[in-house]
């Protein structure tokens, strides 16, 4: 049986002020000394050297309208509509600092549905 692989799904946010300060400032923290990054935390740079931040689930925590990233504050979220679905597992938040702008996305494994004995 295959299993559905990952889905990664790009969201509209609120940047703020205080929000772009705590990404740079995370941003210079990691080029200074990467083990200066708090757990459940990665940087990277791209191929096209954009600055990459994930957050693994143990370092977020997801509101109604917003996220909460250990280290950085809320990200406020455009938009009523779940952000993945309920019982999907390995979720992890993706921040990219783009030209455009930053883009903000999710990655998660969707919830494994079996269909067993369906007389």
């Amino acid at each position: 049986m295959s299993h559905v692989k990952s889905r990664e799904v790009v969201l509209a946010i609120k940047i703020t002020e205080d929000l772009l300060q705590a990404l740079d400032a995370m941003r210079e923290a990691w080029r200074c000394d990467a083990h200066s990054v708090p757990k459940g935390l990665s940087c990277s740079q791209s191929k096209e050297g954009q600055f990459v931040l994930v957050a693994a689930e143990s370092a977020f925590v997801t509101l109604p309208g917003a996220c909460v990233i250990k280290g950085l504050g809320a990200i406020e979220m455009v938009g009523a509509d779940p952000v993945f679905e309920e019982a999907a597992s390995s979720k992890t938040l993706v921040l990219r600092d783009t030209p455009e702008g930053w883009k903000f996305s999710v990655k998660f494994v969707p919830p494994i549905v079996r269909e067993r004995n369906n007389k």
